[in-house]
């Protein structure tokens, strides 16, 4: 597949390309230039898209994610050398 570039530096994706990253009008993409030259493209999904994405097993209390912080935290303090 090929597109033509235009003079203002517009290009059409071609509707193969769009099916596959199930984009249409008014949706964005992002690009990515990598190291060795090439690009990829990724549709920007809002974040509604992630929702139901990760199904938690249950839910944390506040009182477990301080405590866990806490042991986190002496774990960090623990492992950190003492000159």
């Amino acid at each position: 597949m090929e597109s033509t570039l235009t003079a203002k530096g517009q290009a059409t994706i071609p509707k193969e390309v769009r099916k596959a990253l199930n984009i249409g009008p008014g949706d964005k993409v992002k690009f990515f230039i990598h190291s060795d030259g090439g690009v990829s493209i990724l549709p920007k999904l809002p974040i509604t898209a992630l929702k139901g994405m990760f199904k938690a097993k249950r839910h944390v209390t506040i009182d477990e994610m301080d405590m866990f912080a806490s042991k986190s935290a002496g774990r960090r303090r623990s492992m950190t050398k003492v000159a």
